[in-house]
């Protein structure tokens, strides 16, 4: 049987395990927020960073990539290596990947992602929702095992950039920008911080 695993994080740019195919597209009823506190990876226990999470809303979309894997070893080498990349994420959910915006059937179906909830008895590393300032302050200072957490913003935003070139390229303009994230905001103010990518 074959595996999909949808990225719409840190897993855009850098997947980590060995896939087959990869295919551009989106998830309906979510959008992406930096709302997810990381203490392994962005920040530390006493300074967490944080990361992109999924937040059910209806009538938008999460643009992002989906990964493909078809071996049944690479999909448990893929399964061990995300459980511990994505143990923050309390929730694993499958979900429908559409390519098309006009499209009412899904072009994949069952498709794995990770989310970290609100539920702080399951998600201990949940931050929440903050001003704009409070989340650019905390993405400019926050360091963790896999370096500063701006880089990971940096680094979403030039993944994001790609997608919309992606998107526009293939005549897809609706739903491209502001699905969300506020990167070009936090970008801003980082920037503003001396501290651009």
């Amino acid at each position: 049987m074959v595996m999909w695993v949808f990225g719409y994080g840190s897993l855009i740019w850098k997947p980590g395990f060995n896939y087959d195919d990869r295919l551009f597209g989106f998830i309906k009823g979510y959008r992406r927020v930096f709302y997810q506190g990381s203490t392994d990876h962005r920040g530390t226990p006493e300074f967490p960073g944080r990361t992109v999470t999924l937040e059910p809303a209806e009538g938008e979309i999460c643009w992002g990539m989906a990964y493909k894997i078809t071996k049944e070893e690479d999909q448990e080498v893929a399964l061990t290596y995300l459980e511990v990349r994505e143990k923050q994420y309390d929730q694993k959910a499958y979900v429908d990947l559409f390519t098309e915006p006009a499209a009412s059937a899904p072009a994949v179906s069952g498709v794995l992602v990770y989310i970290g909830s609100p539920d702080k008895k399951l998600n201990e590393n949940y931050l929440g929702p903050a001003s704009v300032e409070e989340i650019a302050s905390q993405i400019a200072h926050a360091e963790g095992p896999s370096g500063p957490n701006r880089d990971y913003l940096f680094q979403l935003e030039k993944a994001l950039g790609l997608l919309v070139g992606l998107a526009r390229g293939r005549g897809l303009g609706h739903g491209t920008k502001g699905d969300g994230t506020g990167q070009d905001a936090l970008a801003g103010i980082l920037g503003g911080l001396g501290l651009g990518g």
